[in-house]
């Protein structure tokens, strides 16, 4: 059996619009603000996919169990609780940044960017740890609701 098709395309979409932040990062330093503009949307494009994909996926087959060693799976909750919350603020942060940019609000946009970058960075790189988890480390559990995937409730 293959990796499973959507969350790998999920995945991947996370890893893109993280290198796209830092990209848009490394445009922003050297003053190249249309094109860092052009890449931090195109990074919350890709966030976006990821999030369809994951909600869809969600709401129409449901989440993939913890299919690893008993013992460990109160390590991988832990570790998806943070990457939840990571994952939840990185979204927030990153919605107000872009928000702040757009209406040319460059204090706020300034104030909020970095910040939303690295917890952003931090999302992409725990989104594919519970990727490797779920998918590559060990088979995947079973599909489940999202609570019962996540909690084991």
């Amino acid at each position: 059996m293959g990796l499973p098709l959507l969350p790998t395309i999920s995945t991947i979409f996370i890893i893109f619009s993280a290198i796209l932040v830092a990209i848009g990062w490394n445009l922003i330093r050297q003053k190249k603000i249309a094109a860092h503009k052009k890449t931090m949307i195109a990074a919350a494009v890709f966030a976006v996919l990821f999030l369809i994909i994951y909600i869809s996926r969600t709401v129409l087959i449901g989440n993939t169990a913890f299919g690893g060693p008993d013992e460990l799976k109160i390590y991988y909750t832990v570790f998806l609780i943070f990457h939840i919350i990571l994952a939840t603020t990185g979204a927030v942060l990153g919605v107000i940044t872009i928000n702040a940019g757009l209406k040319n609000n460059l204090v706020r946009h300034r104030k909020i960017g970095p910040v939303a970058s690295v917890i952003w960075f931090f999302t992409a790189i725990t989104g594919v740890a519970v990727y490797l988890l779920l998918y590559v480390f060990y088979k995947g559990g079973e599909t489940t609701s999202v609570f019962k995937a996540i909690l084991g409730i």
